[in-house]
């Protein structure tokens, strides 16, 4: 049996040991004690006073709470993945705490007090995988150590050493179109604000299998979520709380996301891809990235785009401030980002974009990007060496 278990509860400043069996909390409001033997028993008194008599509440609840060893926690791991709706067939993750990496889902986990998590001091990027190579790998392997910079996180290993790890990881995934996710963080330690007692800096990844997006028309919203500021709008930190509740508005308003506006009245982006357009005037035209996640498909997409200046589908492209009225008075409006590629965007709120149907250029643009990374240069293409 265990000896003592001890809940403390922030009740108060004052708590005192009354025996080896039992402990008790104390407050001038509250007294609460907790007493070990594989039951606990926690007891709330709250007391309080009106014009005309004291109140008392007490209320008492029992609950049993098993003592797992090691292997037990593995077990039951293992149990609960097994109850997963949605289980990858293909998937391994890295992490340098334990060093190397593992196929096994139960064992895919992250320390609770690792600083990633209850901070949200941490970084991450994501790379798409296809056709078994990795699409634009160093591209946002290099915005995924600017980030670190700027979160002043210190790298655990050099470039080179990080960029093997996530190919291995891949490779070790037998993932051929998927998804590569991976995070920096300051590292476990303890549950302070400061990372001083961290030991050192970590490094996650996953690899794992997902499809190729339909290229299907969507519905937005204009997000009252307040956007992040420019500081951490172009860092890609795992603080996706902002992101999160802007979806989820999103989905409540029958819309796929919300679309945030800049301080300014200047169109921004959405929760995790950029905002183009196409203008009456038949050019592309992309909001600035000075306040904004700077998109690695995005800016790709720029660079593809020229193909259609050339052959006459668009007349150029300019990255330059957008009002939301421009912006959907557009023949077309498209979302861009990696887990999405090119998504055409029918409505605006009450606002028909153009004629209402997924639109020439947005989709020419689409199968550029699945062209380019089937079949681009080394630059945007590294293999992945399966074994």
């Amino acid at each position: 049996m265990a000896s003592l278990s001890t809940l403390l509860l922030e009740l108060g400043p004052i708590y005192t040991l009354a025996s080896d069996k039992a402990a008790s909390y104390r407050s001038n409001r509250y007294a609460c004690s907790s007493v070990s033997a594989g039951r606990f028993q926690i007891g709330i008194k709250a007391t309080g006073s009106s014009d005309t008599a004291d109140h008392v509440i007490t209320k008492v609840k029992d609950f049993e709470v098993p003592l797992l060893s090691g292997a037990q926690v593995v077990e039951q791991l293992r149990a609960f993945e097994q109850k997963r709706f949605r289980k990858p067939s293909t998937v391994a993750m890295y992490s340098s705490i334990f060093g190397g990496i593992t196929t096994d889902l139960a064992a895919m986990v992250v320390p609770l007090d690792d600083h990633m998590v209850h901070r949200g001091h941490g970084v991450f990027d994501t790379a798409a995988i296809m056709d078994g190579y990795l699409y634009e790998l160093d591209q946002h392997l290099d915005r995924f150590l600017r980030s670190a910079a700027m979160a002043k996180i210190n790298l655990p290993f050099d470039r080179s050493q990080i960029r093997n790890i996530l190919i291995h990881t891949v490779s070790a995934s037998k993932c051929t179109e998927g998804a590569l996710r991976y995070w920096l963080s300051v590292g476990p330690g303890d549950f302070y604000l400061s990372p001083s007692g961290c030991l050192q800096s970590a490094l996650y990844a996953v690899a794992y299998e997902t499809y190729l997006p339909e290229f299907t028309g969507s519905k937005v919203i204009t997000s009252s979520i307040p956007m992040k500021s420019p500081k951490f709008a172009v860092m890609k930190s795992v603080n996706y709380l902002p992101n999160a509740l802007s979806k989820m508005e999103a989905e409540q308003n029958g819309a796929f996301v919300g679309i945030w506006i800049d301080d300014e009245g200047y169109v921004a982006e959405g929760p995790n891809m950029n905002v183009a357009f196409v203008t009456e005037e038949r050019e592309l035209l992309m909001p600035e990235f000075d306040k904004i996640l700077s998109g690695c498909t995005a800016r790709r997409v720029i660079v593809l785009a020229e193909k259609l200046v050339r052959e006459g589908k668009i007349r150029g492209v300019r990255v330059q401030k957008v009002r939301v009225r421009e912006g959907k008075m557009a023949n077309e409006m498209m979302l861009i980002g990696s887990g999405i590629l090119v998504k055409p965007v029918l409505q605006w709120d009450d606002q028909i974009i153009g004629d209402g149907k997924e639109g020439p250029v947005t989709e020419a643009i689409f199968r550029l990007i699945v062209e380019d990374m089937r079949s681009g240069p080394p630059s945007v293409r590294v293999p992945v060496p399966y074994h």
